[in-house]
């Protein structure tokens, strides 16, 4: 058989076998063991696992396995072996049970009379047969093996048209190790990992394990509610949402933060007694910004109707506040009393029912 062990046979390892078997530390599962699995990879690049592929000939009980690396872990004490299967490997199922079907498992496995008193020293790819049943399921892993594939064998199924239907027979039993850092591909795989900061790509999602679970790699941003503080630039003639409805909204890249807000005031909203011109608002922002800046976004400002409304610069007056700075007429062509800052006054005098609804992005002091 042309699978070869690494420190297996006791009759010497040769250097071609050195060559062959994979030596090198891989993925970690406690301080001195190594997880069981194929090396991943294939010749064109496509494939994450091509080593040990098995596929069945239409019409035949009988299935090849391509050649491969993997590495078997036994007990700490007794270690993991190296192996390779190095040509092509042709594998037989027994025909059908006349009454029910039943699954086989395809394993890599290796016999140490050493250890398991077996009366063999090899590593070999078998089949291990399962038992016919109505409900049949695959029977279990021998020790130091590495399951590859279960196979359905249908009731009757033998050579010619009853045999083993190839295109719907195999479930994929196969897990892939890589070296120590490297990131491992796995399809259903639910083992934990083997020390924080290990990384894993499943399905084309790379996740990190944290020391409890696997999480998505990078943890993405998500879009966050806050409430901005209303007050002005003197501190005088402070306004009160009451009952105003808030929408209002912030994520943060980095030191990049994207927010918007909606505001439409209510029935109890006050605007602040004895307002004038001089007590521009402020609204506090979801996060400290870098450094103030004259523009960072625009708002629509809207007095109840679509003729009066207007457009606003946001204005990072403060690195903790942005206040708006009227910047179109209206559509009607009224000219505003007062511009320049909003406040309670300006462009109009505010009520319930206005609304304020804007965006914007800053870069964030940290």
């Amino acid at each position: 058989m042309p699978v070869r062990s690494g420190w297996l046979s006791p009759d010497g390892q040769t250097r071609e076998d050195t060559r062959l078997v994979p030596l090198g530390p891989l993925t970690p599962t406690s301080p001195v063991a190594t997880r069981s699995g194929v090396l991943p990879g294939s010749s064109d690049g496509v494939s994450r696992l091509s080593g040990f592929t098995l596929t069945g000939a239409t019409g035949t009980m009988t299935a090849t396995v391509g050649p491969g690396r993997a590495v078997i872990q036994s007990t700490d004490a007794r270690g993991a072996y190296p192996l390779a299967l190095t040509d092509y490997l042709s594998l037989t199922f027994d025909a059908g049970d006349a009454q029910y079907g039943r699954i086989d498992l395809v394993v890599l496995r290796v016999y140490d009379d050493l250890y398991d008193s077996s009366g063999r020293t090899e590593a070999v790819v078998e089949i291990v047969k399962g038992t016919p049943a109505a409900t049949p399921v695959a029977p279990a892993v021998p020790a130091v093996s590495l399951p590859l594939y279960e196979v359905a064998v249908p009731k009757g199924a033998s050579t010619g048209t009853t045999a083993i239907d190839w295109s719907t027979a195999l479930t994929g039993r196969r897990t892939a190790t890589v070296a120590v850092g490297g990131i491992l591909p796995v399809s259903t795989d639910t083992s934990n990992g083997a020390y924080p900061g290990q990384y894993r790509d499943v399905g084309g999602q790379l996740q990190r394990w944290s020391g409890t679970a696997w999480t998505d790699y990078p943890v993405l941003p998500t879009w966050q509610s806050w409430t901005p503080t209303w007050f002005t630039s003197t501190g005088s003639a402070t306004p009160s949402f009451g009952n105003a409805s808030l929408s209002c909204r912030y994520i943060k890249f980095g030191t990049t933060v994207h927010m918007n807000f909606s505001i439409t005031f209510g029935s109890t909203t006050t605007f602040g007694t004895g307002a004038t011109t001089s007590e521009n608002w402020r609204f506090s922002l979801p996060v400290t910004a870098a450094a103030t800046r004259p523009a960072i976004g625009f708002a629509e400002l809207a007095a109840g109707n679509a003729a009066n409304r207007a457009t606003a610069r946001v204005y990072l007056a403060a690195t903790t506040a942005f206040e708006l700075i009227t910047s179109s007429g209206q559509p009607t062509a009224t000219a505003f009393t007062y511009t320049g800052g909003v406040d309670s006054l300006t462009p109009w005098t505010w009520a319930s029912g206005h609304t304020v609804v804007g965006t914007a992005t800053y870069e964030a002091a940290s």
